[in-house]
């Protein structure tokens, strides 16, 4: 006596084996792209072989494909990798000083305003003029010889007639005497970090920094 089997009843339990679904693939791999040579190779015309430097050029074209396609890969995860890198950078810098190239610094009230002249050879003199908003020299400082490098300077926020100094926005200019010439110098000033604003995209973290507006991460040339 035969048994009749409901399929039905065994799919509707997942009893039955179901039928392998084909993987469609939209691209051409190492290994399909090596069958396909070696059938080409054996069923080319025994009277037109296949010349060995076409061989090559196939080889070489399908290895520059993919030799690109893993460069272009590698330089992505690199370039995510360096973003998050200068985003963990960025953030440890605030409520810290930083010094950034510039004339331009704020004096808080009761406080120093300090920076650093970028000399390109050592001085036998150097010399600051601090202005303020209305272009007039409050102050200047004698910073003597220095070596080449960077020399640090720190304005107490007096003026030449002793007094003090109202806060605000004030600009320094320094000169040096180089082989016996006296020659105007880059400066650069120290400001504290507010907050950091993460790039989108290509673009890097740009730090806020106190009475200098937004600047990116690579102005900074110390940290104080």
């Amino acid at each position: 006596m035969s048994t009749k089997i409901d399929t039905g009843a065994l799919e509707s339990l997942g009893l039955t084996k179901k039928p392998e679904q084909t993987v469609k693939k939209d691209r051409l791999g190492q290994d399909e792209f090596l069958k396909l040579m070696v059938t080409q190779l054996k069923n080319q015309d025994p009277m037109k072989p296949m010349q060995n430097g076409e061989f090559m050029g196939q080889m070489a074209q399908f290895s520059a494909v993919t030799g690109i396609k893993e460069l272009q890969t590698s330089f992505s995860q690199f370039a995510t990798a360096m973003q998050s890198s200068q985003a963990l950078q960025a953030s440890a810098l605030v409520g810290r000083s930083v010094l950034v190239p510039g004339e331009a610094g704020v004096l808080a009230q009761g406080d120093n305003l300090g920076g650093a002249v970028d000399l390109p050879a050592s001085t036998s003199g150097v010399s600051l003029a601090v202005y303020n908003q209305s272009g007039q020299v409050v102050r200047r400082l004698e910073m003597g010889p220095q070596p080449a490098g960077l020399a640090s300077f720190t304005w107490d926020g007096k003026t030449d007639a002793g007094d003090t100094a109202p806060a605000g926005k004030y600009k320094v200019a320094a000169s040096a005497v180089m082989e016996g010439k006296t020659t105007a110098v880059d400066t650069l000033m120290s400001a504290k970090v507010e907050s950091v604003t993460l790039g989108r995209g290509a673009q890097g973290p740009t730090l806020n920094v106190t009475g200098l507006g937004p600047l990116e991460l690579s102005n900074v040339r110390q940290i104080m």
